[in-house]
């Protein structure tokens, strides 16, 4: 792999060189340039923030920046007395490595996404701004509710700087995890989240739509997760309703805190009354009313408890 050559300059000063023949032949004058008898040499770490020395030269020092990695480093020294001058060039340095830190990493200005937040387009994350020197990142996708940018999961397989916007997003914030690492460690951060993620054509309906995503149970909480898409871009009210067969049902609502625009993604949770508890089947059915009173068509899930 070949290397740039970057070159520090330095001057034997004439008076010096003079002096020297002067000492040793009285008032007679020298009749030739300098010639050089041992080229010059270069000492010190070639890593970014340690400083090289020329061997000879008034300007025998030279602290190496960023811009200095990856490239080779010589120093060139010009002799000059009465007569003219010569120059000789120092065999190159090593690469210069990057600068060395003492800590992992630490975020000074978080990561920031560009794009258009449509279904079919393409995010971008930047890596944002760091200190310690990272010498590498990551990235991680994430799915974060419409009404809650703090209930974010990561989209599986979405490692890339960049990330192409799916039907499955509809309705999401889209943000991005960067992952800063030097030799001493790693940390990561996260960039905001997008506008919720519109679909590639317009959405026109008289009544709000419901697809449940997925509900579990985590211990004897039931998650829900639903995915509803309103015209009207106000507010809507999810229905739940719990039952079993034999036992008298049980419905609540809960109030979006975003509007679908004009889809939403929202995860609600809730504890099932004791008499839904214990084997047998149980159903969960959901629904979404806007503000016009107009309701959406049920969905349904069924469990069956051993």
């Amino acid at each position: 792999m070949k290397h740039s050559k970057r070159a520090l300059a330095g001057v034997a000063a004439a008076s010096l060189l003079t002096l020297a023949l002067m000492a040793g032949v009285g008032s007679a004058a020298s009749q030739a340039a300098p010639v050089n008898t041992a080229k010059p040499a270069v000492s010190g770490t070639a890593t970014v923030g340690q400083t090289l020395t020329a061997s000879n030269g008034t300007q025998q020092t030279y602290t190496l920046v960023g811009a200095d990695a990856g490239h080779t480093m010589r120093v060139r020294v010009t002799a000059t007395n009465a007569d003219g001058s010569a120059a000789a060039e120092s065999d190159q340095t090593a690469a210069v490595a990057a600068a060395t830190s003492s800590s992992a990493p630490k975020n000074t200005d978080r990561p920031i996404i560009s794009g258009t937040p449509r279904v079919g387009q393409t995010l971008t994350s930047d890596d944002g701004s760091w200190s310690g020197n990272p010498t590498s990142f990551a990235y991680q996708w994430q799915h974060c509710d419409a009404d809650n940018i703090v209930a974010c999961t990561n989209v599986v397989g979405a490692t890339g700087k960049t990330y192409v916007l799916h039907l499955a997003d509809l309705g999401y914030r889209m943000r991005v995890s960067v992952t800063a690492r030097n030799a001493k460690g790693s940390t990561t951060a996260n960039s905001a989240t997008t506008a919720i993620i519109a679909p590639t054509l317009t959405i026109t309906n008289k009544r709000p739509t419901l697809t449940i995503l997925s509900v579990r149970f985590v211990g004897a909480a039931v998650y829900a997760r639903v995915r509803i898409c309103d015209d009207s871009m106000k507010n809507v009210t999810i229905i739940e309703t719990d039952s079993r067969p034999g036992k008298l049902s049980y419905t609540r609502r809960f109030t979006t805190l975003a509007a679908p625009r004009p889809c939403g993604v929202y995860t609600r949770h809730w504890t099932p009354a004791s008499r839904f508890q214990g084997p047998g089947r149980y159903t969960v059915t959901l629904k979404a009313r806007d503000k016009s009173g107009f309701t959406s068509l049920a969905a349904h899930r069924t469990f069956s408890h051993g």
